[in-house]
């Protein structure tokens, strides 16, 4: 794998840390989670009229995708109610790298030498440790069943969207209409909030908007990757997103102990050199 397109992963994946920064710190994290959602489909609205349309074969696939994100709000909105982010989400994170290469494997035929699936296991050993007090303390059936649901469909999603943009012959139109497409996901929450939209602060509509538009453009990173390296590969290397979301709430949020998410990020770190290496 070359280093520009390990670098466009690993910045998909501060992007990613920085939305889920976002949200973590959100009084409502559902209208938060449907504002990103907004957020993806005010730009992407505008990209759908001036790009031309992906491939018909691709379209399958941008729908899939689009209800299996659906699943995936579901799921972590309900894993959030049975437990606190610190454990729901390195939990989560933590299975879908190889969840991705199982079903990349099984679907399309990639396999990943064993010194990838070695980097993939230390990034995974990395995201666990960056919460491992929280998960020390114990994780509840509910917690555990959503958050292990919530990676399920991190997954799906990622090989649906990984397939769907190499058959799509245009990697700005499948983002633009997978965003687009978030259009569902938005109105859907907007519907269930609409008494409370009104009363909302500007700042959290700010804020919430931002995020969908850092969200947004983390998805288009891994999504150009995804035509140039295998997914499972990918799906590991922005799961990094965990240790730059830690590190962020260590240095802004003045969050947990920072020699464990130092050695998280060594582990993590160590992950990426053998997956570069190997692919």
């Amino acid at each position: 794998m070359s280093i520009f397109v390990i670098l466009v992963i690993l910045s998909a994946a501060l992007l990613h840390a920085i939305w889920n920064a976002i949200v973590k710190t959100a009084t409502d994290r559902t209208t938060t989670l449907g504002l990103v959602a907004l957020g993806h489909v005010i730009p992407a609205g505008v990209m759908v009229m001036l790009l031309p349309l992906p491939n018909a074969e691709s379209f399958p696939y941008i729908v899939g995708s689009t209800v299996v994100h659906f699943g995936y709000y579901y799921m972590l909105n309900r894993a959030y109610q049975h437990g606190d982010l610190s454990v729901v989400y390195p939990i989560a994170r933590g299975i879908v790298p190889a969840l991705v290469s199982l079903w990349a494997m099984i679907l399309i035929g990639e396999v990943l030498p064993l010194q990838a699936w070695g980097g993939i296991a230390l990034i995974a050993l990395g995201i666990q440790l960056s919460s491992w007090k929280a998960l020390r303390s114990g994780v509840g059936r509910a917690a555990l069943f959503f958050a292990g649901g919530t990676g399920v469909c991190i997954s799906i999603y990622s090989v649906v969207d990984g397939i769907g943009v190499r058959l799509s012959g245009n990697t700005l139109s499948y983002w633009a209409w997978g965003a687009f497409l978030h259009l569902f996901i938005a109105g859907f929450i907007g519907m269930r909030r609409r008494k409370t939209l009104s009363s909302l602060p500007l700042r959290v509509w700010a804020l919430g908007l931002a995020g969908g538009l850092v969200s947004m453009a983390a998805y288009g990173l891994v999504l150009y990757a995804k035509n140039f390296a295998p997914l499972g590969a990918v799906s590991a290397l922005r799961e990094t997103s965990v240790v730059f979301a830690a590190l962020i709430g260590f240095v802004f949020l003045k969050e947990g102990y920072w020699m464990r998410r130092l050695g998280a990020a060594v582990l993590m770190a160590g992950g990426v050199a053998l997956i570069g290496l190997a692919v």
